[in-house]
């Protein structure tokens, strides 16, 4: 197991082509737009899963390359300009070098770095744009856009914003592309009340000429391609969903240009003054940023018999990737490299909401630098978080509980057990010596020994279970995986008893110890991809080269089955030293506290705390201490009238109960006992929920249920899923048998669940303190009729009652 060089500062100078004969893998990850700092969710959401996915493939000896760069023309740039004062380029070389340095410290591997203003993407794009001239797949257009004559400019997208058209929505703050809140693509021109972002003025609607891209023609050589690769690149489950969103709501002709300056020039006299619009160019940037990699470029490019391209990506930019950005090479008729595998993630969010770079809010890629937490512990928690499946949740609390349970007191412990024994001086001279000074012991017998050979052949399948999980690029389940190992290693110490093997049995205890260093050696080359400086450190303690293999061709693999056999007789071992340090509770505290507002907040709460605390220390220099002064409390009777017409009666229409519908199922990826569904209960989005009804329902009897869904719940995480809803079931008594409350067939979607002689308003979200479902849950239960009743009435839809299948005078929960 040798030969795979790791860590971020390896070289690779040389260039790598696409090699005939072996593997050839071309790996992106979404361009990152320089308008901000990157937060904990751009990270895991494109840069760090490529690049876990990346340097799994040099391990395996595949020949592959990872490109990626800064997105950055358009809007967005020339806004941020205009908030900095700067010119859009002096934007662009600041963030694209703070991009950079987050990313050399998060160790990402890339091959090539890149950027999008590059004179090469203007080349690869203008060319793109011919192509698609000859064959006919462009058309111009008058449509009307908003130009302010303040500014004496036509406003792109994201420099209009307004009230958000979608009903239900409302929101005042929608951008002239998309609405952040509800996630509903737009046109500025749909906007209500739209305003100048520069000057808050109110802009009018002037007709300008543009060029479309039409994708109702390309749309059959789309959906052949789609229906293709996306079962032969075994695509996410997100991915295959947003796409076919996309081509069920029609393609429409799109535009590719824009009334800007800062971009790629359209190579058009009548369009001089115009650029491509950034989701036309941007995902041409990975072609772009490939040419800057190597002149020969058009090797991994347009050659797909003999390379694969796989795209990382969270999933608000995936019709981009599956729709937009393939069309556009089909539209050329050249043999383009086409994406054969999608990852997609859905969204991390930050302890009580949303990360957001235009806000500030959450964990930045500088923050993470600064808490002065190894770098390996944040990559290993993001990627036990990774969003694969819905919406995960980053916490302090539960950053700190996997470092010091699964980090600390796993892994750690196994790798320093194991080799702080080895290290001992047997002839330490206290009599009680134990230990190999450093030296790895012979271990004949080891294939018959047999809590050795057990734990071989575990291992062995453990690895094979790992081989297949990253290659279909299920990186979370990799990672727990090769965990699991660390798990084992653990427990066979424990069982072997090597302690006392020492004095007792001195060839089993050799045997043990030889193979637990073999073991460390593997977790070392498996969780290289995840904690690359964690490996290179325990390879550093092992005294071995930074060297890591795990091939086919050099038997690699097979050698998992025998540990004994990996680390040779003889060889001396480093210095042992802990890999990993606890986080206190009052570390955690601090960081919460420190990072719970914007960037810009903690610059002002920095400057105001030291203010104050200067105020504070001048004030008691200057007070005198006083006796209690024993004043009875002036709150006022109104304001007690007050607080009690407030507390609100518990009845069963302060719970917001839905029919809804369930569109997808499957099983925690954490958790064998629990479902993550996303459920339709009549909104813009479905919502993700968790339930416990692995062991009571079968997968397949799950899909397409309708289903009572309790919505004003206050949102949980359960193993590291948001759960954002109830279903409601019925059990026995002795809980030993769970069925779902179900509406009758034709009840709508969204309708209420209501109870006859209660009226009242739901509330918008139960406070948990006052305990209203706790209250009211005791009396909810299914009757003799099994009808799914609140005391004595029942559920209520617009066509009938709610009921359960067979559980008569069952618990509702």
């Amino acid at each position: 197991m040798g030969d795979i060089p790791t860590g971020a500062g390896e070289d690779r100078k040389a260039t790598k082509l696409p090699i005939p004969g072996k593997r050839n893998i071309l790996i992106t990850s979404a361009l990152p737009y320089v308008n901000n700092v990157p937060h904990l969710g751009n990270i895991i959401g494109c840069v760090l899963s490529a690049d876990v996915f990346a340097r799994y493939c040099r391990l395996r000896g595949y020949n592959a390359i990872y490109v990626c760069g800064t997105d950055e023309y358009g809007t967005a740039t020339e806004t941020k300009a205009l908030e900095e004062n700067c010119t859009p380029k002096e934007i662009c070389d600041k963030y694209h070098a703070i991009h950079r340095d987050v990313y050399n410290w998060f160790n990402i591997s890339f091959d090539e770095f890149g950027r999008t203003s590059t004179p090469q993407q203007t080349e690869v794009c203008q060319a793109i744009f011919k192509k698609l001239m000859e064959n006919n797949w462009l058309s111009e257009n008058t449509m009307q856009q908003l130009y302010c004559d303040t500014c004496n400019k036509f406003l792109a997208d994201r420099l209009v914003e307004g009230t958000c058209p979608t009903p239900g929505c409302n929101y005042d703050s929608a951008r002239g592309d998309q609405c952040e809140k509800c996630g509903k693509l737009l046109n500025p021109t749909e906007l209500i009340s739209p305003r100048c972002k520069v000057c808050a003025t109110s802009p009018r609607i002037r007709d300008t000429d543009h060029l479309f891209l039409e994708l109702p023609l390309l749309e059959g050589k789309l959906r052949e391609y789609i229906s293709t690769m996306s079962v032969a690149g075994s695509w996410s489950q997100n991915a295959i969903h947003a796409t076919n969103a996309w081509l069920k709501e029609g393609l429409r002709q799109r535009c590719i240009t824009r009334d800007l300056k800062w971009g790629v020039p359209v190579p058009l006299e009548k369009f001089k003054d115009k650029v491509f619009y950034v989701w036309f160019d941007a995902p041409i940037g990975y072609v772009s940023i490939t040419k800057c990699y190597t002149p020969e470029w058009e090797k991994w490019w347009k050659n797909p018999e003999n390379v694969e391209l796989y795209q990382f990506m969270g999933k608000d930019n995936v019709p981009f990737h599956t729709v937009m950005f393939p069309s556009t090479l089909l539209g050329t008729a050249e043999n383009w490299t086409l994406m054969k595998t999608i990852s997609v993630t859905e969204y991390l969010n930050y302890e009580a909401g949303k990360f957001s770079k235009s806000k500030g809010i959450g964990v930045f890629g500088n923050d993470a630098k600064d808490t002065n937490i190894p770098v390996e512990v944040w990559r290993y928690y993001l990627l036990t978080n990774r969003p694969e499946v819905s919406d995960t949740l980053f916490t302090w609390a539960d950053l700190q509980a996997k470092l010091n349970s699964e980090l600390l007191n796993n892994l750690g412990n196994f790798i320093n057990r194991v080799l702080s024994f080895i290290a001992k001086d047997p002839d330490s001279g206290s009599g009680k010596g134990s230990g190999y000074n450093s030296i790895i012991p012979d271990a004949p017998g080891a294939e018959s020994h047999l809590l050795t050979k057990a734990l071989g052949e575990k291992i062995g399948n453990y690895v094979d279970q790992y081989v297949e999980a990253m290659e279909k690029v299920k990186l979370k389940q990799g990672l727990k995986i090769a965990m699991s190992i660390s798990g084992e290693g653990n427990a066979y110490l424990q069982e072997s008893q090597f302690w006392k093997l020492y004095k007792e049995d001195f060839p089993s205890c050799s045997i043990v110890m030889r193979t637990s260093v073999g073991v460390v050696y593997l977790l070392a080359c498996l969780l290289e991809p995840f904690m690359p400086s964690f490996s290179t450190e325990v390879l550093k303690q092992l005294n071995l080269p930074l060297q890591l293999s795990l091939c086919d061709d050099k038997g690699d693999i097979a050698k998992a089955n025998s540990p004994w056999e990996i680390i040779p007789v003889g060889h001396k071992i480093g210095t042992p030293v802990p890999l990993f340090k606890e986080l206190k509770d009052e570390e955690v505290e601090f960081f919460r506290n420190k990072f719970a507002g914007s960037q810009a907040d903690r610059a002002d709460r920095a400057v105001k705390e030291e203010a104050e605390a200067k105020k504070i220390t001048e004030k008691l220099k200057n007070t005198k201490v006083s006796d209690k002064s024993g004043k009875k409390s002036t709150k006022s009777a109104t304001e007690s009238k007050t607080k009690a017409v407030a507390e609100q009666e518990v009845t069963i229409s302060r719970l917001d109960i839905r029919v809804g519908v369930i569109k997808e199922v499957q099983k925690h990826p954490d958790a064998d006992s629990l479902y993550v569904e996303k459920i339709d209960v009549g909104e813009e989005q479905p919502r993700t929920v968790v339930s416990g009804l692995v062991k009571f329902i079968p997968l397949a009897e799950m899909q397409n249920r309708k289903v009572c869904v309790l919505c004003n719940l206050k949102p949980a995480t359960m193993r590291g899923i948001k759960s954002q809803a109830m279903v409601l079931c019925a059990n026995t008594s002795d809980h030993t048998k769970v069925e779902l409350v179900e509406p009758p067939e034709s009840a709508a979607i969204g309708e209420g669940i209501t109870f006859p002689g209660f009226d009242g308003l739901p509330d918008d979200v139960l406070n948990p303190k006052k305990k209203v479902w706790e209250t009211l849950q005791v009396d909810l239960h299914t009757n003799k009729d099994l009808v799914a009743c609140f005391k004595d009435l029942p559920f209520t839809t617009s066509a009938g009652v709610c009921k359960v299948s067979s559980i008569s005078d069952g618990s509702i929960r």
